[in-house]
């Protein structure tokens, strides 16, 4: 395995990070604070936020079984992502090596940091094989990566496939368990002290029903934290979004019977898209939405659209020809979504 030093883009490894006045003072005992060159009025939004968020990491190291060390939190996942190419990639040198299809960030921020992108198909079951990843990757593969529950197909990537991929490959592997809530395998997090340069991405977008304060969050061991601290802007999470993430992580209770909820819901119309005629197969799923092949994706789209209904056309995604990917809404919506989709002739 290579050291994190040589993994690492050389001039982010001798970065001096800049040092905002709340990285210098952030204790609890002051009161006159006079070294930020902030307004005195307008209390609470005249202060600059804690831009290590010290208040909320306690409570989700709670909840995802980690350290507080082995976390770090970002304007949604994305920020993250973007965050692990400006640090182990260098432009016009390296690569990364991704499944396909998979969530289209990991190629647009390849793109944006001019990294080479190098997609590996899935096969016809939305399933990887460990030895075409690795087949792919060269000496200057800096990243390997893998989301799983998958998006847009919804399934979980064979962990075994995953493991021999975390022992093989000297790099940085990423594993984004953004739907990890909706599944029942153990999740990757839990085994970050077996594997030195794993990379885990969760969200409070999903499960956690949190898409407008943007909190992602990415789980590695301290080191590659330290690293991303360095990189990251220094005020990245906002209080609005610090203070709405501590009130939702202190109701867990909510969060879990939403889970059940959607989990029930998500079997039920299953069964129902099943006895469609419109509906050719629906693939596996443990995630929040399923994958559908239809008999005219884009016709049935456009269809669902006037009727006010929305999802989403992934026919022009790889192996997923004529499908509509479908997030699990409230029983009721759910229920409109069927009674228009008998109505399709």
């Amino acid at each position: 395995m290579r050291d994190l030093k040589d993994l690492t883009r050389p001039n982010i490894w001798v970065l001096s990070p800049y040092s905002s006045a709340r990285d210098e003072y952030s204790g609890h005992d002051g009161h006159v604070f006079l070294d930020a060159n902030e307004n005195p009025y307008n209390s609470p939004l005249n202060r600059y936020p804690d831009p290590l968020q010290r208040d909320v990491k306690p409570l989700i190291a709670k909840h995802k079984g980690v350290s507080e060390n082995q976390i770090f939190l970002g304007n949604g996942s994305d920020e993250a992502i973007d965050l692990v190419y400006r640090c182990f990639t260098v432009p016009h040198q390296d690569n990364v090596v991704a499944i396909d299809p998979t969530y289209g960030m990991y190629k647009v921020c390849a793109d944006i940091n001019d990294v080479e992108y190098r997609p590996v198909s899935l096969n016809a079951h939305f399933q990887m094989s460990a030895n075409k990843m690795l087949a792919a990757c060269d000496q200057n593969t800096k990243v390997i990566w893998i989301c799983s529950p998958n998006n847009p197909s919804g399934n979980l990537i064979d962990k075994v496939e995953i493991e021999k991929v975390l022992m093989s490959f000297d790099g940085i592997v990423v594993i984004d368990e953004a739907y990890s809530d909706f599944s029942r395998q153990r999740p990757f997090r839990l085994e970050l002290n077996r594997y030195p340069h794993l990379i885990v991405l969760n969200t409070m977008s999903k499960a956690w029903g949190c898409a407008a304060i943007r909190m992602g969050m990415a789980f590695a061991n301290e080191e590659i934290i330290k690293i991303f601290n360095k990189v990251k802007y220094p005020y990245n999470v906002n209080l609005l979004t610090q203070q709405k993430a501590k009130e939702i992580l202190s109701s867990p209770y909510d969060v879990e019977r939403w889970v059940s909820m959607l989990i029930e819901e998500r079997d039920r119309l299953i069964r129902a898209f099943k006895l469609l005629p419109v509906c050719e197969k629906i693939y596996p799923t443990d995630a929040n939405f399923f994958l559908a092949k239809m008999t005219d994706a884009k016709s049935i789209y456009n269809y669902l659209i006037n009727k006010g209904i929305i999802v989403r056309n992934r026919s022009r995604i790889h192996l997923c020809d004529n499908c509509l990917r479908i997030t699990i809404g409230t029983k009721g919506e759910n229920t409109q979504l069927l009674a228009a989709l008998r109505q399709y002739c």
